[in-house]
């Protein structure tokens, strides 16, 4: 098992920024290639970007490209989501999740073992 425990999130407006975080207080994340998830209210949950546990691929659904930046501090046993530009459609549940031993592009709730419980982000207009 791995705890997850994802922070950052809150309210912002519409063009502002965010940085998500990631850690686990009971394993180290280096064994695992991340990703970082999203729910919106009545929406199924999607993927929003993928790291590899070198940190040499990252990976990105065509809707988001430039928008969000994925990286990962081994060293600090942390993940992260940069967000930029955000929109009152960015407005959703930010989930943090693990996967072992598979490769890429991870970008299937599937391919994830370990989810941490969420943090909310709100866009205000």
């Amino acid at each position: 098992q791995a705890q997850l425990v994802e922070s950052g999130g809150g309210l912002v407006q519409a063009g502002g920024s965010l940085r998500l975080s990631c850690t686990s207080s009971d394993r180290s994340l280096t064994r695992f290639a991340m990703g970082w998830f999203r729910q919106a209210p009545g929406k199924e949950r999607e993927f929003v970007a993928a790291i590899s546990r070198s940190v040499s691929s990252t990976y990105y659904p065509n809707s988001n490209k430039g928008q969000f930046t994925i990286s990962r501090d081994n060293a600090k046993n942390t993940l992260y989501l940069e967000m930029n530009s955000l929109k009152p459609e960015d407005t959703a549940v930010y989930y943090c999740c693990a996967a072992e031993g598979r490769p890429g592009p991870y970008d299937k709730i599937t391919d994830y073992d370990y989810w941490g419980q969420g943090t909310q982000v709100t866009v205000s207009s």
